[in-house]
């Protein structure tokens, strides 16, 4: 007998000749376009880039549908009087104009909210501000091993509310969430994970307290039934246990837990009344660096009603690096060159820093998301012989890391490039056989790029073209 989506089928008539405002025309809200106009829907296309700037194939899509649209830097002036608004992650619910309209009954919603909503397979969330993305895909990769069929979206994969149809309620939806996706949201996923949380996107957060509550929505719609995976070394992720509904599962790399999963020096342990099972190691696994063990054992955690340990750790053996996290490109006359583009974070060049034992040639910087890089001098200083500075937050990082050198009495040598092509030159340059380079930018790419996988892929062209 075929499934029926009875929820999707009264939100599809709820749209109909209703008027529905679409702002951005990113990733996640392209689909919708197909979807609007095949369910009648009232339509006007909201972006803040002029007209000029939309790609022509979506213009013309824009066009050919009739929607109305509002483009440019004051487009949501006229944002009037419309029953259902769904914006783009980075259109934050707090902008006066969406609360003005909230106040005169729109729905205000994103395409990842309607999918959760209408969704009839079990959901698992992941966020956090580090490691989400190897997160979510260990856990993707554990379940289709189990043999369920998945379905992988948010921040990464396919958007999949347009895909509602195929999504059966035996299956899984494996998610990856972001502030921006979380903020606001009203109902959060069956089991939630929360990898850590760090100060990030300082530069469109009201203040770092607005980013921490919107990671909190992940788990705080959960009933009694839910599962929460929290972070015990975090002091932020393990206070949320106080807020949490349902189970929660820790898992931790400084504690010995007497529950849940510790990263024990290079081994993953499953915890159990005190008990404490060696799963996997260091040894076995094909990705690189410790801090890739506490994503593991965050997997474990999240996927543990589930599947079996002995088919996890299959899983997690034949697992391969998601592409610019520490990726590695090719080696160079004894060199090996290391792509970490989406190491947006101090704390994520950090880690990718502490996966070396070789000394490393460091290239950092890029747009500045008003975050603190003190944390990242010391590091630097421990595993850097030669650092190679780009970007908007290049200054900001040479004057930690000067002031570093100053208490430790210690130098390093630090060169700044005007751009990335010039940053590999000084690389090769001066790094020698048997040291590492990694590019690694603990800072965001909008300063040069259009995203950090874009960043990421030149960084290999330019690499492979040497």
């Amino acid at each position: 007998m075929n499934y029926k989506n009875e929820k999707l089928d009264e939100f599809e008539e709820y749209i109909r000749y209703r008027k529905v405002a679409l702002i951005g025309l990113g990733v996640s809200n392209l689909p919708l376009l197909d979807y609007l106009f095949e369910k009648k829907a009232t339509v006007t296309i909201f972006d803040n880039r002029e007209i000029d700037a939309i790609p022509k194939e979506i213009m013309n899509k824009v066009t050919n549908y009739g929607f109305s649209f509002s483009f440019g830097e004051n487009s949501l002036s006229k944002l009037h009087d419309f029953n259902l608004i769904i914006r783009s992650p980075s259109c934050l619910p707090t902008k006066p104009e969406l609360e003005e309209e909230a106040k005169k009954g729109a729905i205000i919603t994103t395409e990842i909210e309607l999918l959760m909503k209408m969704c009839p397979a079990k959901i698992i969330g992941v966020t956090g501000s580090d490691g989400k993305t190897t997160t979510t895909s260990l856990i993707n990769k554990i379940l289709e091993k189990a043999g369920y069929t998945t379905h992988l979206g948010g921040n990464i994969g396919t958007p999949l509310f347009t895909k509602l149809r195929e999504i059966k309620p035996e299956d899984i939806v494996v998610l990856e969430l972001s502030s921006f996706q979380l903020m606001g949201m009203e109902i959060s996923p069956e089991i939630a994970v929360i990898t850590n949380i760090t100060p990030n996107h300082l530069n469109i957060h009201k203040d770092y307290q607005e980013y921490i509550e919107a990671k909190k929505n992940i788990f705080k719609n959960q009933d009694g039934n839910g599962i929460l995976v929290l972070n015990y070394d975090n002091e932020i992720t393990r206070n949320c246990a106080k807020e949490a509904q349902g189970e929660v599962i820790y898992f931790s790399h400084e504690k010995k837990l007497d529950d849940g999963y510790i990263v024990d020096g290079s081994i993953v342990k499953e915890c159990e009344d005190k008990i404490r099972k060696h799963i996997i190691s260091l040894d076995d696994i094909i990705l690189r660096g410790e801090h890739n063990l506490e994503n593991i054992a965050t997997a474990l955690a999240a996927t543990k009603t589930l599947v079996d340990s002995d088919i996890a750790v299959e899983a997690i053996k034949e697992f391969k690096p998601v592409a610019h996290r520490i990726e590695f490109v090719r080696e160079i006359n004894g060199t090996k060159w290391y792509n970490d583009s989406a190491s947006s974070t101090p704390t994520r060049t950090i880690s990718g820093l502490n996966a070396f034992k070789e000394e490393v040639t460091l290239i950092a910087g890029g747009y500045d998301k008003n975050l603190d890089y003190t944390p990242l001098a010391k590091p630097i200083l421990d595993k850097v012989k030669t650092l190679i500075l780009i970007g908007q937050t290049s200054n900001k990082i040479f004057e930690v890391v000067e002031k570093e050198m100053e208490i430790e009495h210690k130098q390093i040598n630090i060169y700044m490039a005007e751009n990335l092509e010039q940053a590999i030159k000084l690389a090769k340059k001066y790094t020698s056989k048997e040291q590492v380079v990694l590019f690694s930018p603990a800072s965001a790419s909008f300063d040069m790029f259009k995203n950090f996988a874009d960043r990421g892929e030149k960084f290999k062209k330019i690499v492979l073209d040497i």
